[in-house]
């Protein structure tokens, strides 16, 4: 908490909005925007990757949360203060931090994927700031960071090496999706039945629960789209540049409409935890069937201007 307080000592209003943006780049939709924009224009095996590392990480991330039961910094020493703006996104537990897992997994998944110096020295900048920034803004201690910043790290390896040999190889994939699905519903299972203290705070439970039924829906999406692609589609991701830029923007906007729009009918049709497993599932199968259907409409705008 010493290092908590000292970095509240030099907060001005200038850090606080700076910090205040780049930590947003560890939320679910940087994750999402990113692994689109790879799997819709540049290959499908980068954007598994980055898919894998998301996700897999999330739920490593979700489960220490619930099994150490961490309560911030404001919690654990009342006499601290964070950055009030930053409050309202620190859902759950403290220790691990969910911001530094997605951030780190998602830039270090891009500078494994990227060759150009500059583009690699930008994701590792921001693997070190969005961290930082959890700090600055008093919402994670240094050990919520450090444990999240090395599981990640772990991870985008791991999974690098993973991809290598299982791409192009069906059985291979089929197993590391049956893992990956695995993990999910044994977190689910977790969330569902270890009997917690009675005096678990029911506000970080329910957060724990409402990533476990999203985590599960998209996996099993992605497990779909696989098979899907696979046997059916072998869509092709390759495009003119201003197809490409139209088809991400586009396509999108789509995705959040549906994540957005489609939470209060599916609540009200199957409850509030089944919607999130569904409405995430629907979300991963526009994104991986349906919106790749339209590809060559896109393909066909960019082809006739540039013949023109």
């Amino acid at each position: 908490m010493e290092f908590l307080h000292w970095l509240a000592g030099i907060r001005n209003p200038v850090l606080d909005a700076f910090f205040g943006a780049i930590t947003h780049l560890g939320s679910e939709i940087g994750l999402i925007a990113v692994g689109l924009l790879f799997f819709w224009c540049v290959g499908k095996k980068q954007g598994y990757y980055i898919l894998f590392v998301g996700f897999t990480g999330t739920i490593f991330n979700q489960f220490f949360k619930l099994l150490f039961r961490v309560d911030r910094p404001w919690v654990l020493d009342p006499t601290f203060q964070p950055v009030e703006s930053a409050v309202p996104d620190a859902t759950g537990f403290s220790f691990p931090s969910g911001h530094t897992q997605a951030s780190v997994g998602l830039f270090g998944a891009m500078a494994m994927l990227l060759r150009r110096r500059w583009m690699r020295i930008v994701c590792f900048a921001v693997m070190i700031l969005v961290p930082f920034s959890r700090m600055y803004l008093g919402v994670h201690t240094p050990a919520d960071v450090f444990f999240s910043f090395g599981l990640a790290i772990l991870l985008v390896l791991a999974f690098h090496y993973v991809m290598d040999i299982a791409w192009g190889n069906h059985k291979r994939m089929a197993a590391v999706l049956g893992v990956t699905i695995a993990l999910a519903v044994a977190y689910l299972l977790y969330v569902l039945l270890f009997p917690f203290p009675a005096d678990m705070d029911p506000v970080n439970l329910a957060s724990g629960r409402k990533n476990a039924f999203t985590l599960l829906g998209s996996l099993l999406g992605i497990a779909l789209v696989y098979f899907v692609d696979e046997r059916y589609l072998h869509f092709d991701v390759r495009g003119p540049l201003p197809g490409q830029i139209i088809k991400l923007v586009l396509g999108a906007a789509i995705a959040i409409g549906i994540k957005s729009l489609l939470k209060a009918p599916l609540t009200a049709l199957v409850g509030a935890d089944l919607q999130n497993t569904l409405r995430y599932f629907i979300l991963v199968v526009f994104a991986g069937i349906v919106w790749p259907l339209t590809f060559p409409l896109f393909r066909k705008i960019g082809a006739k201007k540039i013949e023109q």
